[in-house]
């Protein structure tokens, strides 16, 4: 199975199995940072996992319910998960939270996935992405100094408390531009950010313009995302 049809499989996977999955969405416990986790979050890590475990061998996994924050191999394949980002909003009963799954391999991206399954949409490596105009700037839901400066300079903004969604709007042009100041981890961050350098879109990570690198899951980055609509795929 090549990587588009594994991520393809995996949103499937995801699809057929959403009654369970709201089926924990109020069953809260917190994380030692106060952070809310639901038994939904850690079933569909369990899922995802055992599903991409069949198909890539050597797999080193890492996902934000059971990562133990030591720097991964990168000798074999490597899958960052993010299996509900925005919790928050997902046991508020908002629509607004999502999917994040990257692929790897000897530290060479293979594909990427961004998919909010209560909004019936999602973006894969190789998917086109039709042309959509804004001048509204995602800020992080996370407070930080420089969200304050951000708040000043934008036209417009929003604050949605997930960054799967912020990801995938800036890279579509629904927003000009998606600022993390405080910073977040890889797997809410590497997928979008890969896939918003297949885009076009102009990436920095922790001030400095990013390539492309493998992104050491045990750190926190800050994030600058610029849409090129001048570089806008039609």
């Amino acid at each position: 199975m090549d990587t588009r049809a594994l991520l393809e499989s995996v949103e499937r996977l995801i699809s057929d199995n959403m009654a369970e999955v709201q089926a924990g969405r109020y069953n809260i416990t917190y994380k030692s940072d106060g952070s809310p986790v639901t038994s939904s979050d850690q079933f569909l890590e369990r899922l995802v996992r055992a599903h991409i475990e069949q198909h890539l061998p050597d797999l080193v996994f890492v996902g934000e319910e059971s990562y133990d924050f030591q720097s991964p191999s990168q000798d074999g394949y490597v899958a960052l998960l993010d299996p509900i980002d925005g919790t928050e909003n997902f046991c508020s009963g908002l629509k607004e939270w999502g999917v994040s799954l990257s692929i790897w391999r000897k530290g060479r991206h293979l594909g990427s996935m961004l998919m909010m399954p209560e909004l019936n949409e999602r973006l894969i490596t190789g998917d086109d992405v039709p042309p959509v105009y804004s001048r509204i700037t995602g800020l992080s839901s996370s407070f930080n100094e420089g969200i304050v400066d951000a708040l000043r300079n934008a036209v417009e903004y929003r604050v949605t408390g997930c960054a799967v969604y912020n990801l995938l709007n800036v890279i579509r042009g629904s927003f000009a531009r998606f600022i993390n100041p405080k910073g977040a981890y890889a797997w809410d961050l590497l997928p979008g950010l890969m896939l918003a350098l297949e885009h076009n879109c102009l990436v920095r990570v922790n001030d400095e313009v990013f390539n492309g690198q493998f992104l050491d899951p045990s750190q926190r980055y800050r994030v600058d995302i610029q849409h090129r609509y001048d570089l806008h795929r039609r």
